[in-house]
């Protein structure tokens, strides 16, 4: 993902170069209850067409693929995309085409489709004129939905306020790097939506626990946008060490509970 003129209109792929691996083995997959909300919802019984804009490795194309004639993801990062080619083939999942391009650029010739989904890249995007260029590719009937989650890194339990400051006392410059873009545009996804061709708009939020382990938590950490393995050069293991020590100072059992809440937005045309 990349950032132009101070507002992300590309979703990062330069940022997210080399976190493929981790991306898609720690990043978390999308709930059962939510992908099922979703058939029932949009009425996917094997039909049309779906296209997961910023698919990263497949955590949301792969789940609904099963219930569309055909997917594309789409994504700026080739190895996000070899990850998701890897991941279709372990899960025996045929019907799902992988496409790099970016948002500000989708690829011209992808047809079009009845459904277009974003998972946790929508914050990346021109999001306005991604809407008006996802205008001319979605059926009248068609519709977009918007998921996202909140963010492991923000801090809500002294467990989660641990993993930023040690990530601080390695990276002088992590405020910065985590910092928003300077976008000229601060409206909300909802008002967005509504102010888009996709004006007609649900919302969904779904509450519930996720466990992580440090384990878990240092891969989440390097499937990020801030290049944390980079930035740490030599000192990655003396960074997994602290990482760990201050964690288990907080709970030794090394289980740590995280509040989620995941926001869905489906949109459709007036």
């Amino acid at each position: 993902m990349s950032e132009t003129n101070g507002r992300v209109s590309n979703w990062a792929g330069d940022l997210f170069e080399g976190t493929a691996w981790h991306y898609a083995r720690f990043r978390p997959n999308y709930p059962a209850v939510v992908i099922n909300d979703l058939v029932q919802q949009l009425r996917l019984d094997g039909t049309g067409r779906l296209l997961d804009l910023g698919c990263g490795t497949g955590q949301l194309t792969l789940p609904l693929a099963g219930h569309v004639a055909e997917a594309v993801g789409v994504d700026p990062e080739s190895g996000m995309l070899a990850e998701a080619t890897r991941r279709a083939e372990a899960q025996g999942v045929t019907n799902v085409f992988w496409r790099q391009g970016s948002s500000a650029h989708i690829p011209v010739d992808l047809g079009r489709f009845s459904i277009v989904t974003v998972g946790r890249a929508f914050h990346w995007m021109d999001r306005a004129q991604v809407l008006v260029d996802l205008d001319d590719m979605v059926d009248d009937d068609g519709a977009l939905v918007i998921v996202n989650d909140t963010n492991l890194l923000f801090p809500s339990a002294p467990w989660q306020q641990a993993i930023q400051d040690t990530q601080r006392s390695f990276i002088p410059t992590y405020d910065q790097a985590i910092s928003p873009s300077s976008v000229d545009d601060s409206r909300t996804h909802e008002q967005i939506l509504v102010s888009s061709p996709f004006s007609r708009v649900g919302r969904e939020v779904y509450r519930y626990r996720r466990s992580w382990t440090i384990e878990r938590i240092v891969g989440y950490l390097y499937s990020t946008s801030l290049p944390l393995r980079r930035l740490l050069g030599d000192r990655q293991s003396a960074f997994e060490e602290a990482m760990s020590t201050a964690l288990l100072a907080i709970n030794p059992s090394d289980r740590f509970i995280e509040s989620v809440a995941l926001e869905v937005f489906t949109a459709t045309k007036t």
